[in-house]
């Protein structure tokens, strides 16, 4: 336990909060020994797994899905490129999805939002009679699914908005 971390030294090098450490811990993310003082020890190689779920998190993963990847992993050392390569390998499609979404996200930005036109008797977004409703929750004209409603909400005849 010599070359072991203290939570401290792992939030620092990992630039992740110790309560954020913790939480992973509790969820079987991460190990740690425990001196006789109780106090947390890390091996080293946890930097890595930490850089692993921070990484996970911002492509989408959730914590159920990190954890199975983690398990996947050798808990005694660090883990080898091919075996980081192994589990990233399916990580490109999701990325993919992303910026699918991002580039939809953009587009709404600068051609409704962004137009500035106010004529809502013109505007794609306008669901009278909340046609929309059929698709689900939430906004169906973001969701990659949702491409098609937009679509069809488009072409569906609207309700005569007055002048404003």
């Amino acid at each position: 336990m010599e070359d072991a971390l203290t939570i401290g030294e792992v939030a620092a090098r990992s630039g992740v909060a110790t309560s954020a450490l913790r939480f992973y811990e509790a969820q079987g993310l991460l190990r740690s020994l425990r001196t006789d003082a109780g106090h947390r020890r890390y091996p080293r190689a946890v930097i890595r797994r930490v850089a692993f779920i921070v990484f996970a998190q911002k492509i989408g993963l959730s914590l159920e899905e990190i954890g199975d990847e983690l398990r996947k992993l050798p808990q005694n050392r660090a883990p080898e490129r091919a075996e980081w390569a192994r589990l990233s390998a399916t990580w490109a499609r999701r990325i993919d999805g992303r910026i699918a979404e991002l580039e939809q996200l953009r587009h709404g930005l600068a051609d409704c939002i962004g137009c500035g036109c106010l004529s809502l008797d013109r505007c794609n977004l306008v669901n009278p009679g909340d046609r929309a409703a059929r698709f689900g929750p939430g906004p169906a004209a973001w969701r990659p699914a949702g491409a098609r409603a937009c679509g069809e909400l488009a072409e569906a005849p609207r309700a005569r908005q007055p002048r404003r």
